[in-house]
């Protein structure tokens, strides 16, 4: 069976914009709770995490659809596949990556029930996360046959 291979422009323009949307979330970092609440800064917030968010899926369900058995139905189950298929390490997965999904969709089905004080409290403590998935997919791209992939 020939492989699929993954599409390096199609992960490249996702991580474009997952790095896009994170320097706009990152001036939030530094704001005090009652700064945010001023003006469409909790808008403005919001709408750059969940499209970073957004990437972060489109990625792993990308790489996924190229390795036979690993398709995945929801976004935990992206997760969970790609910690399984070590894209991830096992551990990111289980305690990072898991949360994002779940973040995502608060975010988009859950959306009235989002508090200001959560998305800046995420966005103080939780960006890092989203760089190190950054990395790791970098890592892939360099060497897709340690995953199992090619380009």
């Amino acid at each position: 069976m020939r492989k699929v291979p993954i599409n390096r422009e199609v992960i490249l323009s996702r991580l474009e914009e997952i790095r896009k949307n994170v320097a706009e979330i990152e001036p939030f970092q530094n704001m005090e709770y009652k700064e945010f609440l001023e003006d469409k800064n909790f808008a403005v917030a919001e709408h750059f995490l969940r499209r970073a968010l957004e990437a972060i899926f489109d990625i792993g369900s990308h790489i996924l659809s190229r390795i036979p058995g690993a398709r995945a139905g929801t976004y935990k189950e992206i997760a969970i596949l790609l910690g399984k298929r070590k894209i991830v390490p096992q551990e990111f997965a289980q305690e990072k990556l898991i949360k994002m999904a779940g973040y995502r969709n608060r975010l988009i089905h859950f959306y009235l029930e989002v508090t200001e004080e959560e998305l800046l409290k995420i966005i103080k403590e939780d960006l890092v996360d989203i760089e190190e998935f950054s990395e790791h997919i970098k890592k892939v791209l360099m060497s897709p046959e340690k995953y199992g992939l090619t380009v």
